[in-house]
């Protein structure tokens, strides 16, 4: 029972760790560039890894359970949809259609431009002595920002699903403890994606109040490095490990 509780933890502990892996941290970038605090950008972290956990949950518990073996093609394709993800994410923020969307679908996008006012009414702006109060819109993330990153956790869940079933089931022969191992670790991925995202907030909030210029720059930057990623995990998956071709070699990882 001790050794079962010992290998829970760290099955929390492995879950924070995952949200820090290359991909994850990408794809994260390219959304909290939007956002100028550290409360919504851990919220918007937070429903990424619930998506992420939905679908390692989802699938996991079909590979234990009822013992599904994924075969190596499909197993890279499900792999190859964070790819088409991260070069999807990147061309749309280099286009400037990820600031269209949300110029069209967010109803706080007053809260995120430094020359508006963000008070409930004209007096309160006016008294220097009372503290300023942001207005009800200014507190909600708008149905874009909700969807956005479940979608992504979503679809990044596919690529590290399999892995971390099967890691599991070698090391856990219990299916219901590798169940509650799975739910577990999906626990400390949102905890650690939480965390990730509110400190990459913190500097980006600094800098969009004194250096517009650079935040615009910062959010081409992450729109660059999620395509360039994004192209080189294409091309990994997709012709060093052979899924374009007749023998693909998949190692779940």
């Amino acid at each position: 029972m001790l050794s079962l509780l010992a290998i829970l933890l760290l099955s929390f502990l492995l879950g924070m760790r995952h949200a820090t892996d290359p991909d994850h941290v990408v794809a994260i970038t390219t959304i909290v560039t939007r956002q100028r605090g550290s409360a919504n950008a851990g919220l918007i972290g937070m429903l990424w890894g619930l998506g992420h956990t939905f679908t390692i949950f989802v699938v996991g518990t079909m590979i234990i359970l009822l013992r599904v073996t994924i075969p190596p093609r499909v197993g890279l394709s499900m792999e190859l949809t964070v790819a088409a993800m991260l070069i999807l994410l990147g061309v749309l923020n280099l286009t400037g259609t990820l600031r269209w969307l949300q110029e069209n679908f967010t109803p706080n996008l007053r809260c995120f431009a430094p020359d508006t006012e963000l008070f409930d009414s004209p007096a309160s702006s006016k008294n220097t002595n009372s503290k300023p109060r942001v207005s009800a819109r200014c507190k909600s993330l708008g149905l874009f920002n909700i969807l956005r990153p479940l979608v992504i956790g979503i679809v990044h869940g596919l690529a590290g699903s399999a892995a971390v079933a099967l890691l599991v089931m070698t090391t856990i022969h219990n299916p219901w403890w590798a169940i509650a191992y799975l739910l577990l670790f999906g626990i400390g991925t949102i905890a650690g994606m939480m965390l990730i995202t509110a400190l990459l907030a913190r500097p980006l909030a600094f800098t969009f109040r004194r250096f517009s210029g650079w935040n615009r720059g910062m959010a081409v930057a992450s729109g660059l490095l999620s395509l360039g990623f994004g192209l080189f995990l294409w091309y990994q998956i997709g012709f060093v490990d052979g899924l374009f071709g007749s023998h693909p070699r998949w190692t779940p990882h």
